[in-house]
């Protein structure tokens, strides 16, 4: 079983007069086996762009696996995506790991100007789309990423000069370049693009998050991993065993499992207690509230050892930990003593 934290968030960075940097490299001393970030647009509270933060992790370090902890491509257009997890592959030296994920609410997706209604099927191409597109392999983009905005949404902006007059109007001459379909035009072109990204690059490992009946059938058909998060060992059995089933009827080996997990080691002062991460977790994710209580890994570093295994004898190879606790970095050390122990 390999074991990762997730990286410490702004206001845990501010509180323990930590880095990304700094906190990445203390993973990798610690000896655990990889670092992660999650992925958020607008939710409220501050957060560091997702490919960002892991750039900064895998230029602080150089053994230690780097991971997005979700990556959402299809809130992005596809291509800028691609070379974003493309460059990261490169500057880490191969050692990205991504999962994928359609998560956020409405708000994030307004706020990138794709409808919320679009998340899926968006995903699903990226699934399709990205290990070509990371190859260096020329891609067909479908129609409407990136550049024909949805009927009804913003005007495109212009590429330059003046305002672009509306087609037919011989008042003004267009000031550069192609003339720009507009949203809605009869007979505008569909936006279809061929893309080559360049350099090409090995693909990391895909890995689906969520553990949602929908999100194993996308790990089985278009994974390399199934990656549910706060699910106990009960409901990973039952995950896996659709997982199989799904990926057997695509023809497709069994995927890869990991799990992402919350953690508060140890009995220093200020570290929360198993009831009150359940109580977290029951106010934040209200369906799986019942089984809050079976899910934080608390204790001991040999009691949560014991927990994990329960994890592996159903299937699961990593798993990512987000830690709670009055200091980050004490907490990473008992993760990483967890490890030493499985």
């Amino acid at each position: 079983m390999r074991i990762g934290v997730i990286l410490p968030s702004v206001e845990v960075q501010r509180r323990d007069d930590l880095d990304l940097a700094t906190a990445a490299r203390h993973a990798e001393d610690a000896g655990l086996d990889s670092v992660w970030h999650g992925d958020h647009l607008a939710t409220g509270t501050p957060t560091v762009e997702c490919t960002i933060a892991l750039a900064v992790a895998a230029t602080a370090t150089c053994r230690i696996s780097i991971g997005a902890s979700v990556f959402v491509p299809a809130i992005r257009p596809l291509a800028w995506a691609a070379k974003a997890i493309a460059s990261l592959q490169l500057i880490s030296g191969d050692r990205l790991l991504l999962g994928i994920g359609s998560g956020g609410g409405p708000a994030q997706w307004a706020a990138a100007g794709i409808p919320f209604p679009d998340r899926g099927p968006r995903t699903d191409t990226a699934l399709r789309l990205l290990p070509a597109l990371l190859t260096g392999d020329p891609v067909t983009l479908p129609g409407g990423d990136p550049v024909t905005p949805p009927a009804g949404g913003p005007a495109m902006p212009r590429a330059c000069g003046p305002a672009m007059p509306p087609a037919g109007d011989p008042a003004m001459p267009r000031a550069c370049g192609p003339a720009m379909p507009r949203a809605g035009d009869a007979g505008t072109a569909p936006g279809v693009a061929e893309v080559t990204l360049a350099p090409g690059v090995a693909v990391p490992p895909l890995w689906v998050g969520n553990a949602s009946p929908v999100a194993i059938d996308r790990a089985a058909r278009l994974g390399d991993g199934w990656f549910p998060s706060l699910i106990t060992p009960a409901a990973l059995a039952a995950g896996r065993e659709r997982l199989v089933a799904a990926a057997s009827a695509s023809g497709r080996p069994e995927p890869a499992i990991t799990i992402g997990a919350v953690a508060a080691l140890g009995g220093a002062p200020g570290t929360p207690t198993r009831d009150d991460l359940a109580t977290r977790i029951a106010a934040a994710y209200r369906h799986i509230a019942r089984d809050a209580a079976a899910i934080p890994l608390t204790g001991t570093p040999a009691e949560a050892a014991e927990r994990i295994a329960e994890y592996a004898a159903n299937g699961a190879t990593h798993l990512v930990a987000g830690v709670s606790g009055p200091d980050w970095r004490a907490q990473t050390d008992l993760l990483a003593e967890v490890r030493r122990q499985l």
